[in-house]
């Protein structure tokens, strides 16, 4: 007899960490504070049980005895009624349950199901979980629903009730093979611009038109298995069909672009064709393996090994389900590296979101607060890359209030292969191999979703788009694939993200055929229909061609790390894409209409400066409470509080961490890890440059300047700046609104003249458009047109790296590169108030300067070194001081810096790129001069002993004098979470 059981385990003993980060987030609602609050995880086990089975179960599986207890019972299979005795607390405390609407994907409870059989409780047939939250005193129900909603509950995955909550099981269906035919031959044009929204597809008219001709052609309606298809592999989110389309163009002032003519008016032919691989085909560096062609790209590393990187975007996810969202990404771009058949072996991640401290009534309608927000992605980022036991070394977080609805989350993943062991040619006769997890009706219209704008309606009606990630599932994947493709059982594999079956059978098999059975597809629940089988974004899976004879071997490496694996169906040699549901053909296109069918956009971009006024720098600015205030500004302030969080030492590789100095809280950087299955001493180095308020002034600069701070982070910690490889990531707005697309095209010229003056090639990219939104004030209202250069470079010897903190008392400080009047988008402008004044210019002779410095800290002689950035001098050498713990003094009267620069405030915190503010010991002054010889360099001070930052000015008068514990307490306080 079927029976359902509700098992509560309880902590017994210490403090719940759950409990007090739950109780902060109460007090920041203005709620009195709630002096108790227990927290217990709900299992609600169905089948035919009893309570031997369940007292099994709870002890084997859900309970850690040391520190937990656990009470279970049997219920009802329907609803409970609040008011039953028993079921409710008594009159001094309130209760508030939680748990995920049917069918969201429940990872805990899946596995409790796997193990529980393992158990050998065969008749146990489905788990599902929830939280319990226990307040004391009573609180009041208007209180409770607060609660419930604003920090406990999000709505777009989970349900909540006040009392006890019935088990939320997946309702019992049959197989569907049902199939709709979608007629579309004889509507008119407004009716398909309607079609288009109705069924979530986001298409333009031209392309709906183009699919209604394609139809007509064949006498025949399209299935909705077909429209589906189309719609997926015709998304900006897997086409870039902004990037290739032909533009016309108009600029009107700005910069003038460097090693380039200028012109007015011109029409581009495409973003990606024209200047981001054109600059890496010009570059031809012999060392680039892979560049846009594939999951991710791929470098040398040494004469056995190669190393791919890949960034991605999850921001719509994120803005709805936070932890969801980037724990999806991590997951997501972990599976781009595997599917170049790579093991991963660090992680990135640069994250943007609104101030935390932002007024409720400014938050749009449908909104979640921005620390929600971050607490959501921040949380799932650890969870996946800490359970997947990668390393999160390297990234960024910034605040803007621009990205109050649109959250950016940057994923990133590096792996390691041995070279030739990727295969990208699948066979006809090969199968086609699902390995991995179920499909369900996760994330179904993600990929369609992201051409979309984010607004509460369109939240609202695709809320499916919204998935929760595995990563012990995704661990287990990895580990199989990594073995599989060791003996070389595959000749072509991918990861199944966004578009689900749909996009990796239809790109794996493109120049080839498929033939696919969705009846045989692993699904988590009966009752799918055919397009959501084979449009599912569930996670965890991959997608292989496998020839038929080394089927038996893949089986038994699935087994042994109980991967579940299925044939779905096979590649076929004509060129055609053809799904069955058992006998029912559900789809049969061909492959060109699929992958070049898609009518080109022609658009229209235009650029011209913004009239911002530029900062000003009184002289008799108070300079020290200024450098304070930069110190306390979230975009500045300590990450130690998220970095802490990830495990940046797993795999044991890391050679310098994300925390440097002598207590380990200065900010590094970038990372460099020493990949442990290599020989020798070469390592390889992750940075990354982003600063989207330069964008606001000129896109162009924005380019040149994150380009360069990118590379300065790498170089800065020993790679060698001429192998260094670039990815660029692109978060806009709406690109049908010239201005949007005329910032990004000046955006991607900057990307093409830098990559070129700096002979960095561009390895791989990715474009997340439609960032707009609605303010609280009903304005329509775009983010920050925002730019991420993440940088992988090559470490030639991980023994002569370098680090930002100050090492020894007596030592001399050099400033490199020339300081300009370049304050435009700077921190010291944003605390004024404007934006305004010059950006950092290119500088065509950056490259040398990087050459020099790499020389001199290849050779040795370079004891500490720290880019100029953000903050500029003054905030450079005040970090090196946190990290070092010790003292400096500076003297601007020797420092580099152009005619202009007359005030010290723009010689404190100019931002212009290609400086650097190094320590070198007394005895090595004359190398580490001859090295730095045809570059602007000069001693501007020492490293002292007192513990105190002093800067004088260019008359020796004395600007600054604080001590370094002051500077580090108030780095230290800012509020990031």
């Amino acid at each position: 007899m079927t029976t359902t059981y509700r098992v509560e385990v309880y902590w017994l003993r210490g403090t719940d960490g759950r409990a007090v980060e739950v109780l902060d987030q109460i007090a920041r609602l203005g709620i009195d504070a709630t002096p108790q609050l227990q927290i217990s995880d709900l299992t609600f086990l169905r089948g035919d049980l009893g309570p031997e089975d369940v007292d099994r179960i709870a002890r084997e599986l859900l309970v850690d005895p040391v520190v937990e207890g656990f009470r279970a019972h049997q219920i009802a299979s329907t609803p409970l009624n609040p008011s039953d005795e028993g079921m409710t607390p008594s009159g001094d405390a309130s209760v508030i349950e939680v748990g995920f609407h049917p069918g969201v994907t429940d990872p805990v409870a899946a596995h409790v199901l796997r193990r529980a059989r393992m158990l050998g409780t065969a008749d146990l047939e489905a788990v599902t979980t929830g939280k319990r939250y226990q307040l004391a005193p009573y609180l009041a129900d208007t209180n409770l629903h607060r609660i419930a909603r604003e920090v406990l509950c999000n709505e777009v995955i989970q349900s909540y009730t006040l009392g006890h909550m019935a088990p939320a099981f997946v309702p019992d269906a049959a197989p569907s093979d049902a199939v709709d035919s979608i007629p579309i031959r004889d509507l008119d044009d407004g009716a398909l611009a309607r079609l288009s929204v109705a069924r979530v597809l986001f298409l333009s008219l031209p392309e709906m038109q183009a699919i209604q001709k394609a139809f007509r052609a064949m006498d025949r309606d399209p299935t909705d298995v077909e429209l589906e298809i189309l719609a997926q592999t015709w998304s900006e989110h897997c086409l870039h069909k902004t990037f290739k389309a032909e533009i016309a163009y108009r600029c009107e002032g700005g910069m003038d672009r460097v090693g380039t003519s200028s012109a007015a008016a011109e029409t581009i032919p495409g973003l990606i064709g024209t200047y981001l691989r054109a600059a890496t085909e010009r570059l031809a560096r012999p060392w680039v393996r892979s560049a846009f062609v594939d999951n991710a790209g791929i470098v040398d590393f040494d004469d056995t090994y190669e190393i791919s990187f890949k960034v991605e975007t999850h921001n719509h996810p994120s803005a709805l389900e936070p932890f969801g969202g980037a724990n999806t990404g991590t997951g997501g771009v972990i599976r781009d590296v595997i599917g170049v058949s790579a093991r991963p072996i660090a992680a990135t991640d640069v994250l943007c979101f609104a101030p935390l401290d932002m007024a409720e009534a400014d938050v749009p309608g449908g909104t979640l607060h921005p620390r929600r927000i971050a607490r959501g992605v921040v949380a799932g980022i650890e969870d996946y890359g800490n359970k997947m036991g990668i390393p999160t070394v390297s990234g960024a977080i910034l605040y803007d209030p621009g990205y109050v609805a649109n959250p950016l989350v940057y994923c990133g993943c590096v792996g390691i292969a041995p070279k030739g062991t990727h295969r990208t040619d699948p066979q006809p006769g090969d199968c086609i191999v699902a390995l991995g997890g179920r499909t369900g009706r996760d994330g179904l219209h993600g990929a369609t979703f992201s051409s979309a704008e984010l607004t509460h309606e369109t939240g609202a009606t695709v809320g499916s788009v919204v998935q929760i990630g595995d990563p012990i599932t995704e661990k287990a994947v990895l580990d199989a694939i990594m073995q599989a493709r060791d003996e070389g059982l595959y000749t072509a594999i991918t990861d199944c993200g966004a578009g689900g079956f749909s996009s990796a059978v239809g790109e794996i098999g493109k120049d080839v055929g498929v033939d696919v059975d969705l009846r045989d597809v692993p699904l988590k629940y009966p009752g799918l229909r055919p397009w959501e089988i084979w449009l599912s974004e569930a996670q965890e899976r991959m997608v292989l061609a496998v020839p038929e004879a080394a089927l038996p071997r893949l089986g038994a490496i699935c087994a042994t790390y109980d991967v579940e694996w299925t044939v779905i169906g096979r590649f076929t040699g004509d060129r055609r894409l053809r799904v069955r549901y058992g006998d029912t053909i559900v789809a049969d296109l061909a492959m060109d209409l699929v992958h070049e069918g898609w009518p080109r956009l022609t658009l229209r971009a235009e650029w011209q400066p913004a009239d911002l006024p530029a900062p000003a720098t009184p002289p008799d600015e108070d300079l020290a409470a200024t450098l304070l205030r930069m110190l306390a500004h979230p975009d500045v302030a300590s990450k130690e509080a998220v970095i802490r969080r990830y495990d940046h030492e797993v795999q044991g590789a890391t050679v310098v961490k994300p925390l440097v100095g002598v207590v380990d809280d200065g900010p590094s950087d970038a990372a460099v890890l020493k990949p442990q299955m290599a020989t020798g001493q070469h390592g390889i180095a992750l940075g990354c440059g982003i600063n989207p308020h330069y964008g606001a002034v000129d896109p162009y600069a924005m380019a040149w300047a994150v380009i360069d701070e990118a590379l300065r982070n790498v170089v800065c910690v020993g790679a060698d700046p001429d192998r260094v490889a670039l990815l660029d990531n692109f978060c806009w707005g709406n690109p049908a609104l010239p201005d949007r697309l005329g910032s990004l095209v000046r955006a991607t010229q900057g990307c093409h003249d830098a990559a070129l003056a700096y002979g960095t090639p561009f390895i791989s990219g990715k474009d997340s458009l439609n960032n707009e939104f609605v303010d609280a004030a009903g304005q329509k209202r775009t983010i920050p047109p925002t730019l991420l250069i993440s940088s992988l470079g090559l470490v030639p010897d991980v023994a002569r790296t370098a680090t930002m903190d100050l090492k020894h008392p007596g030592n001399r400080l050099y400033a490199i590169g020339e300081t300009r009047d370049e304050l435009g988008g700077s921190l010291y402008g944003r605390l004024q108030g404007t934006l305004g004044g010059h950006p950092p210019a290119p500088l065509p002779g950056a490259p040398r300067t990087l050459r020099a410095l790499h020389r001199a800290i290849s050779s040795g002689v370079v004891q500490a070194v720290h880019d100029l950035s953000e903050g500029g001098l003054a905030l450079a050498v005040a970090e090196m001081a946190i990290g070092g713990r010790l003292g400096a003094a500076l003297d601007l009267s020797t420092l580099p810096r152009s005619p202009e620069v007359t005030t010290a405030a723009s010689a404190l915190f100019s931002e212009s790129s290609t400086r650097f503010l190094v320590e070198v010991a007394h005895g090595d002054a004359v190398p580490f001069e001859a090295a730095l010889a045809d570059v602007p360099c000069a001693c501007v001070g020492r490293v002292t002993d007192d513990a105190m930052l002093t800067i004088s000015g260019f008359a020796g008068e004395g600007l600054v004098a604080l001590g370094v514990e002051t500077l580090a307490r108030t780095w230290q306080s800012g509020d990031i979470l």
